[in-house]
């Protein structure tokens, strides 16, 4: 058995549902299409700064040799009925269960100690190093596990596996050891376009790439004020988007539960709406702190939350509502305004005092326009019932 073999058969008595092999070479090929995402400035500011790291593994690993590319599959159905006791949200399926950083950083340390302890038998006078990474890395994850031929980079931009479509977490390790690397994915989409069809706000460009800009999981994961164009099309989905891969074939009927630790419990990705507006510090971090969803913060969940009730049309959200016009953050005072101006409709005149006693407290530029606009709805909504 050669070492390449005893590591994918150890791989999957660690766990790991998929594992491939590639070469260190360069990704040269991705150079041109990172350059226009970032001149048409369609990247999000999430992903690694600098793009020669992205493209030559040399830069960040000194002599690499192969990268080892491995997939876990996620559930993409809760087992748990969702109660209707009051109005919740939801996070996409890609931060159900404890992050899917540790649990990958957990399958390729534990993979590394395994080749490490095979040393003895294989090593030649080199000393084995290693690099493991997740997407927070340099490398660009999807581009890897293709080269390594776990799958194939979709339309939407996302690996497609043959087993388990498209929800699968990837890690890749860089190392200094010579393997035989694996075939590459071949693209699969054929003329299919409904991830593109889909997208409830065109950010897919058709070709793997997007506007991350316009990706409703980009909009969930900014800090300020989300554009008004966003707002409705988030419905209740306070983290991330699942649009894409719920459309598309390969999707159809996949549901795999195989690592408990990625399990959802109901109350962490379906949770109540209303609690989330005054929730403390340390309620947020029990609740959600173990979630990939809660890594920008309690401040982007609460707004979204804010968003969510007013999509619902929760009236009976309006008193905790009218309560984050209080809140120290401009954000969350803007944005309880926006939902206001959707929400206060049946009682215009009560919620248009509300709203201009605030006004005239406010500080905040942009939170001021958010007000203004409210108030602009409610006094048209005035007008109209005294007619």
């Amino acid at each position: 058995m050669t070492l390449k073999e005893e590591i994918i058969r150890e791989s999957k008595r660690l766990g790991i549902d998929k594992i491939g092999f590639t070469t260190a070479e360069p990704f040269d090929d991705l150079r041109e299409s990172l350059e226009e995402q970032k001149a048409a400035g369609h990247t999000s500011g999430f992903e690694h700064p600098v793009i020669e790291e992205r493209l030559y593994p040399e830069k960040t690993f000194d002599q690499p040799q192969s990268i080892i590319s491995i997939a876990l599959a996620y559930p993409t159905k809760i087992h748990e009925e969702i109660p209707k006791d009051e109005k919740r949200g939801q996070f996409a399926r890609a931060s159900w269960g404890i992050d899917y950083h540790d649990i990958l950083r957990d399958r390729l340390n534990r993979l590394i100690e395994f080749i490490t302890t095979r040393g003895k038998q294989w090593q030649a006078e080199e000393e084995w190093r290693f690099a493991p990474q997740v997407d927070t890395g340099e490398l660009i994850d999807v581009a890897v596990a293709q080269r390594a031929g776990l799958g194939f980079i979709g339309r939407n931009g996302l690996l497609i596996t043959e087993e388990f479509g498209s929800f699968v977490y990837l890690g890749e390790i860089v190392t200094n050891i010579v393997f035989e690397p694996d075939e590459p994915g071949v693209f699969g989409c054929g003329d299919c376009t409904r991830c593109i069809d889909g997208c409830p706000t065109k950010a897919l460009l058709g070709d793997g790439r997007m506007n991350a800009q316009r990706c409703l999981s980009y909009q969930t994961q900014t800090k300020g004020l989300m554009p008004e164009e966003y707002r409705k099309k988030m419905r209740n989905v306070i983290y991330g988007c699942d649009i894409c891969q719920l459309v598309c074939p390969y999707n159809k009927g996949k549901d795999f539960h195989f690592h408990e630790e990625m399990e959802p419990k109901v109350d962490e990705v379906y949770p109540k709406l209303k609690p989330m507006l005054s929730i403390s510090n340390k309620e947020f971090k029990q609740q959600f702190g173990h979630l990939a969803g809660s890594w920008r913060g309690k401040k982007p969940l609460q707004r979204n939350a804010l968003i969510a009730l007013a999509n619902l049309g929760d009236r009976d959200s309006l008193p905790e509502i009218a309560a984050c016009l209080k809140d120290v953050r401009p954000v969350i005072r803007g944005t309880a305004a926006w939902a206001i101006g959707r929400l206060g409709a049946k009682a215009p005149e009560e919620w248009l005092t509300v709203l201009q006693d605030s006004l005239a407290k406010e500080t905040d530029e942009e939170a001021k326009l958010e007000f203004e606009k409210a108030i602009e709805i409610l006094q048209t909504k005035q007008r109209k019932k005294q007619k």
